[in-house]
């Protein structure tokens, strides 16, 4: 009872909107660029310097030297422009994006995002350019699983993990549901199919609104 990977960037893609700039973050937000609507326009940009990135290429038609920021082979669509990274990253910091959408080990009840380190001892610290992206651009979208491993919230009431920015997040995309952050709450836009409202909120742990 939970939506698979590509439906969740299904639905993420579903979101964009028309001529919209959108960087899509390394993990789960990668998939949104081969679901994208075959009617509108959104243009994509990768942090390592690229604007106008299309759709994962067909098995056999990779180009080494074509990929995104996290080093996935993608395709350029006709008008695509390459820049120094530098360049990519005014981009991001100059609020030039409409849309980021990021992948996250936790999200809080506030909006604070958390995806760059667990804090464990072992772990390897991979912030990238998440903090760019979360603090520049106009919205930030975040896919993620609903659950750990362990079975624990990953929407939580305050981030345990480092920060990656505060009260960024807007809209949250997970296997179960759509969830919009609001100043009243976690606002439920959406569910998959057969899950009750009420086993949500015991997996969710948090009050929501309808």
């Amino acid at each position: 009872m939970s939506w698979t990977r590509d439906q969740m960037a299904a639905r993420a893609a579903a979101e964009l909107t028309d001529g919209s700039y959108v960087n899509l973050g390394i993990g789960l937000p990668t998939l949104v660029a081969n679901q994208l609507p075959k009617d509108r326009e959104v243009i994509l940009h990768s942090e390592n310097g690229l604007l106008g990135m299309g759709p994962a290429p067909a098995p056999g038609e990779e180009d080494g030297d074509l990929i995104n920021a996290g080093k996935q082979p993608v395709t350029a669509l006709p008008g695509a422009a390459y820049f120094h990274h530098a360049d990519s990253f005014s981009m991001m910091r100059g609020g030039h994006l409409d849309i980021c959408v990021l992948g996250a080990f936790q999200v809080s009840a506030l909006g604070d995002l958390a995806n760059w380190h667990t804090g464990a001892p072992d772990a390897i610290p991979a912030v990238g350019g998440a903090m760019d992206l979360a603090i520049g651009a106009k919205k930030t979208f975040v896919m993620m699983e609903h659950l750990t491993k362990q079975g624990e919230s990953k929407l939580v009431g305050r981030c345990t993990y480092p920060l990656t920015a505060p009260a960024c997040v807007s809209r949250v995309y997970t296997d179960l549901a759509v969830i919009d952050i609001t100043p009243q709450g976690l606002r439920v836009l959406d569910t998959v199919d057969g899950l009750p409202f009420e086993e949500l909120q015991r997996l969710t742990g948090l009050p929501l609104l309808r």
